[in-house]
């Protein structure tokens, strides 16, 4: 197995974090909310940073050299994420889980 510094581990766990948060505010307050927050652009959005979160975090587990492309990718998709769901408000944790995320991710692109 290879060697997960601290920095990568704080990524694939902010990673882990916003997956579970964004595909949770999916189910359990969007679809329900409706309106814009149910809306397929918006949704799509969320379920697409989803799951680059938890790609990304998946990589970095396996040790591929790969990680930085796909952590730069996965912090664009988070920061346009974040700014989506602070638009429509009333998604705070999705906001912070996105943030978090984005800035990890940031570090381990550079």
């Amino acid at each position: 197995m290879h060697h997960i510094d601290p920095e990568m581990q704080r990524c694939i766990d902010a990673c882990l974090r916003c997956y579970q948060t964004c595909l949770g505010m999916i189910t359990g307050h969007c679809l329900e909310a409706g309106g814009e927050h149910a809306q397929p652009s918006h949704i799509k959005l969320m379920l697409a940073c989803s799951e680059t979160c938890r790609a990304t975090a998946h990589v970095i587990i396996v040790g591929s050299p790969h990680h930085k492309h796909l952590c730069a990718e996965c912090a664009d998709i988070c920061a346009d994420c974040g700014s989506e769901c602070e638009r429509l408000g009333d998604m705070d944790a999705c906001v912070q889980a996105c943030r978090e995320c984005a800035e990890s991710c940031r570090k381990m692109a550079a």
